[in-house]
This record gives C-alpha cells, structure tokens and sequence, in this order.
C-alpha cells in the first residue's frame, strides 16, 4: 500500500518548472551557435550518503564534473577543463563517504591501442581514472585505465588497465597503483561485494564469458559456475554470499544487422560464492523475449525481499519483471504497450525507478514501482522528457535529467511535497533561442509498402499560406533510436534536435522520421523482418516519407533533400541511389555503404565468402549496390578515427561516385571518431550542411 506521503509526491511530480526563461523573444532566426550553446549534461549520479549529486556537463565541448547538494543543491563546477579537446568524461561515481567523486577522462583505444586525439595533439593522449574532492580542489590522477569500481567500506579504487585489473588508494597516500590479478581475457564490470572483501568482474574470452572473484585477503581468484555460454552482469546478495548474473547461449552466427525475433533462451542464474556453484532460477521461453534486449543501466537489480528485477519482452514490448532468488514465476511489474529504458534501483532496494513512453509514445516520462509488484505510479506528466532517473540518499527524493520542444536538457531534483526544481539554472546561456524555437508536430504516414511509420515535423516559424518550402528528411542513426518531441536524451541527437530546429527557422520543412528496426514500438518494429543487412525494408519508409513531403501543400515537391549520419548515413545514400528522381540533394555522414564491410567493424571475423547467400543479400540491401542510378548531389562528412562505420566506407563510395560521374563535396576530420568528439567539428559539419542545402534546395542561410 502507497503511503499518503508517496501519493502525494506523485502529485506534485506531475509538474515540472520551466528552464531559466531565456530572453530572446521572438525571434525567428538565429545563429547555428546559439542552438549548439547550451551545456549537455550525462552520467547523472547520486552518493549514498548527505544528500549530493553529480553530473557531467559538456559546454561547447569543455568537459567538466558538476555537483549539487542540499539544501539549495544550487550546481557548481568542480573541475575546470578550458578547451574543447575532445577528451570525454565518464563513469563518475562517489566514494563511499561521500567526499569524493571518482571519474574517467579520455576515450578508450581502438584496435590498433590508439585513444581519440581528435585535435591531433601531437603529445597524445590517455585515458586515465581521476578524483577530485567534493567540497572543491585540484582533481588528482589515479592511473591510466577505466571502469573504475569503489570499495563500499575503503578508500580503495579498482579499475581496468589492459584488460587486467588494478587497484590504488583514493587517498593517493599508499603508494602506487598495483596490478590486482594476472588472468586471462579482457576483465569489465567491476563489482565490490557489500563488505569490500571480493571483488567480481566478467572476463571476457571471445564466444564465451566467466564470472571471476577475486579474494582480497587471500589473493584467491574463484571462477563462478563456469560454461561455454557468455556469462555477464554479476550482482551481488546484500549480504554478500550470493551473485545473480545473466547467461547468454553462445553462439558462432556471424551476421548482424538482420532480424533477431527469436533464439536459444537466456536465463538468471544465482551462485554461491563460497563455493562457485550456480543454479538457474528463471530462463526466458521460447519465442518472444527469447533473445535478450538490454535497458539503460543495470540488466539485473538485487531488491528487497530477495526479489531479482530483469528486463524482459515476452508480450513483445521490454518491460521490468521480478523473480525470488530462489527461483519460481516472473512477475510482470509494468504492464502494456510501452518500452521501459532507463533504470535504477531504490536506495532501500524497495522499489524501482524506470522510465518510459507508457501512454505517451513520443515522449518519455518517469516511473516508480515497487520490486514485489503492483500499479507503477507516476512520477513526472506533461510535454517534457525526463530520463536517468537516480534516487537521493533520503531513499524519497529524486534527481533526473529533461527537456521539452524548446529547452535543452538539463538537471533537476524533485522532493516529496514539492515541485522539481531545477538545479543549474544559469548553466544555460542567457541568448539560447528557445523563444524562437518550434513546437514539433507528431506525424503518422504509410512507407511505401503500406507500414504506419511515426515522425515528427518541424515546420518554418515563418510560413505563410500557399508558399511551398523547400524541404528535408532526416534519419537518425544506430538503427535502435526513437526521436522525439523535444531535445533528446543523447548527446548525438540533442545535437540533431538542435539542427533540424536550425534547418526550419532557415526556411526548411523538417521531417525526422523514426524508420523501422528503431526502439519505441515494440520488438516486431525493432526486429523489422528484412532490415538492414537482410534486404534494406527501411528503404519503404525513405520512399514513404519523401512520398508524403512531396503531398503536403507546404512543400516544394522539386526541392526535398535527406540528411542523417550513420545508420541515417546509410538510408540518406539509400535514398540517392535508388530514388533520385524524388530526392534532389543529400548529407551523409559516417554512413554505412556496403553491409558486408559495416559487418566486418563489428564482427572482424566475418567473411563474406563464408556466407555467400548472405552476403550477396547483404550488397544488395546495400547503397553501392544501386549507385548506377544515383545522381543527385551528396556532401560527405567523415572523421577518419572511426570505430562505428569504417573510414573506409567513404573512400569506398566516393571512388564509385567519381565513376559515375556523380556530384558530391567531402569534408574529412583528421582523427576524430564516429560521436565527432569536437565542438568544433559539430559546427563545421552542420555549418557546411546548411550551406549545402542552401545551394542545392534553394534555403537560406
């Protein structure tokens, strides 16, 4: 039973304080900087202890940790990185008192042990695990590495370095890092027992994975209920003698980037430590759910009651289900036709915090509910987007990051009785146009073989009755996203946000389209039959969407572009090369262009040879198989450090380009990556779109 005072934290919930007004009223233009100026906040977390949460901010590519806490929990800088480097920040987390906050700087090495240097810096770069004090100081570093893991009862860090693990003092007073363990295969997920006296990770070997535990008195490494299937996401009891984690079947399928409906079952085993012997307490049935689909944050959550909280999507959408640890019936804990993202468990293991676009399908809202069962309460309502939902160490009060139509993402802290309020006000700059900004339009229309495809439509501020407008369809990458009526909840797509709100104070109607094979709709959506590698059906909602641009009256049937990058890449030359007679210009960065090579990035083992039937099915759905018919124009954009798409995908297309005798403009960004990791080179990108666009469609700049 809800108590009166968590019904009435649902009520106040519901409304969420508008961002600082910034004062720019009216205004139907303004410059591509301004859009872009607003800080972007991720890593959200809070300490188990006093009340503080932290954050990273990237202001214009300047990096930096921020921290807030009662009872003003007013934000502030706490690091003071000044230049646009492309040096990230990631994993922050708190030490176990509180004091401290533990972080990464700089990304991780490719294959070649290559760390991104976008700005070529000649010295090189690390990327290295770093604490700063909360109450303010110089941050100190505590070793190159990553995946950094805290004692819950020291001052002791672990952390990965090579594929090993190592461990050092918070205090930097007890001498230097030292290697923990020498063992074989890549070591990730760090985890501490309850008492600090273990430390359990997953070593990584090829098709399969262990379970390891390593005994910090003793210096024992204990392999966990070892198998031949990959073996991930350890947890532990709180009282420290169980781990639950997840099984995968192993498998030698080679081919990604086909449906995935169905497969050999996963399933939740809980060991006992002491002895390494596991049991399966659930397994997924056959059919739907039966290839595991993750959330955003922990896959498996020990909460009260021994009750195991994991991700499941049985009635095809990923909903939150419970089973004891001692095995049994799942319980479905959020019913209906929605997709849970992010998730976090209470402090008191009681309840979970979740997100998602239940009742609202463009959007997303947040959630409680509790581990045993029952009706998830609402938190947050209305036209905003809220995500990262992390509980305060009061076990009541909550932060979480939102936006909406026409501001930014940002932080917030919401307490019981109260309206959330926001916790860095100032943060964003005083001319970010959000008066000038526009309400998107959710928009439904049939792709070109009859599917129901959602979008969302950005028409000109400007418009006026019986003017047709030059117009654009963007595509959003991964294929798994969903874009959505507001600044979104990933960097990538804050920034497209921002562009295609650019692109129609320029005059533009604006078509973000969410594709088949994206997350949002359910499983039979996302595992779309025939996309991607297995036959390009995505190609019936490029066709759908230039089709329905071209009958709106406010559109300039003539004048209709596409833009994406990477999987939007991909359908961007999709539709060039198959459809040029309906699209008159194109911007294509980092896309994929041949499947058989976008493949090999991820699974180097594949050989095409190996698979022809596939393979040839592969080119086909592929750009480069139709480029005899593609003319319409094409700007290529590309960072030559990318570790998603294949620098070689570019060099590839435009060689076939040039022998077609077809018109493209190329802008290449020496050693950044796929995320283009400079603020810089956003603005470069997008400011070269716009003047592509501008030249080729007829829009203003």
């Amino acid at each position: 039973m809800q108590s009166s005072c968590a019904v009435r934290f649902a009520i106040q919930a519901l409304v969420l304080l508008p961002a600082a007004a910034p004062l720019v009223a009216q205004h139907k233009t303004f410059a591509l900087e301004q859009v872009f100026s607003a800080p972007f906040p991720d890593e959200l977390t809070a300490a188990r202890t006093g009340g503080f949460i932290a954050w990273g901010y990237d202001a214009s590519g300047r990096r930096n940790v921020w921290v807030a806490g009662p009872p003003d929990y007013r934000g502030r800088q706490l690091t003071s990185y000044s230049e646009d480097d492309g040096q990230e920040i990631t994993d922050i987390q708190f030490s176990a008192d509180g004091k401290s906050i533990v972080y990464v700087r700089g990304g991780g090495a490719n294959r070649q042990g290559e760390h991104p240097n976008p700005t070529s810096n000649p010295g090189g770069v690390e990327q290295a695990v770093w604490v700063v004090p909360v109450a303010g100081g110089p941050p100190r570093k505590i070793s190159e590495g990553s995946g950094p893991a805290i004692s819950p009862t020291g001052g002791l860090v672990a952390f990965v370095k090579g594929g090993q693990i190592w461990t050092a003092a918070l205090s930097g007073g007890d001498g230097a890092p030292t290697q923990l363990l020498h063992a074989r295969g890549g070591a990730s997920s760090l985890e501490w027992s309850p008492d600090g006296s273990r430390l359990a990770f997953v070593s990584g070997r090829a098709r399969h994975s262990f379970i390891g535990v390593h005994e910090m008195a003793s210096k024992a490494l204990h392999w966990i209920d070892p198998s031949v299937d990959q073996d991930g996401s350890p947890v532990w009891s709180p009282d420290g003698k169980e781990i639950v984690f997840l099984r995968t079947p192993t498998s030698t399928e080679e081919m990604i980037f086909i449906p995935a409906r169905e497969g050999e079952p996963w399933s939740i085993r809980v060991a006992d430590v002491s002895t390494g012997k596991g049991r399966e307490v659930w397994h997924a049935e056959r059919g739907n759910g039966s290839v595991f689909h993750a959330v955003v944050g922990p896959q498996l959550m020990w909460g009260r009651g021994g009750r195991i909280v994991f991700p499941w999507e049985r009635d095809g959408w990923n909903h939150l289900y419970s089973v004891s640890a001692s095995g049994g019936q799942a319980t479905l804990l959020t019913p209906g036709d929605f997709e849970v993202e992010y998730v976090s468990l209470a402090g008191d293991g009681g309840s979970v915090l979740f997100n998602s676009n239940q009742g609202d399908i463009n959007r997303r809202h947040l959630w409680r509910v509790p581990v045993s069962g029952g009706p998830p309460q609402a938190l947050t309502q209305g036209s905003s987007l809220e995500w990262q939902p992390v509980n305060l160490s009061d076990n009541s009060s909550i932060a979480f990051l939102h936006s909406d139509a026409t501001h930014p993402a940002r932080p917030a802290v919401l307490s019981p009785g109260g309206a959330a309020r926001e916790v860095a006000p100032d943060a964003v700059p005083a001319d970010f146009p959000s008066g000038a900004l526009v309400e998107p339009q959710a928009v439904v229309f049939s792709a070109a073989d009859g599917m129901q495809i959602h979008g969302q439509l950005f028409l000109p501020p400007d418009l006026k009755p019986g003017e047709r407008r030059p117009a654009l369809v963007f595509f959003h990458g991964g294929s798994r996203r969903q874009m959505l009526l507001g600044f979104h909840y990933n960097y990538y797509y804050h920034n497209t946000y921002a562009m295609n709100q650019y692109l129609a104070s320029r005059g533009y109607v604006v078509l973000a389209v969410n594709y088949r094979s994206g997350i949002g709709y359910g499983m039979e959506f996302r595992e779309a039959l025939r996309y991607g590698a297995g036959g390009a059906s995505e190609f019936n909602d490029v066709l759908g969407a230039g089709v329905y641009l071209r009958g709106r009256s406010e559109v300039d049937g003539k004048r209709i572009g596409l833009w994406g990058g990477s999987y939007g890449g991909y359908l961007t030359a999709m539709g060039l090369s198959r459809a040029s007679d309906l699209f008159a210009a194109g911007v294509d960065i980092h896309g994929v262009h041949n499947w058989n090579e976008g493949i090999r990035n991820f699974v180097p083992s594949y050989e095409p040879l190996r698979y022809p039937e596939q393979a040839r099915l592969a080119f086909e759905s592929s750009p480069l198989a139709a480029v005899k018919t593609w003319r319409s124009p094409v700007l290529l954009i590309h960072g030559d450090d990318d570790r998603n798409v294949n620098f070689q995908e570019t060099l590839t297309l435009v060689s076939a380009l040039r022998r077609q005798g077809v018109e493209f403009e190329q802008l290449v960004f020496p050693d950044d990556v796929h995320d283009f990791l400079l603020h810089g080179n956003w603005m470069r990108a997008y400011g070269a779109l716009a003047d592509f666009f501008a030249r080729k469609l007829g829009g203003k700049l």
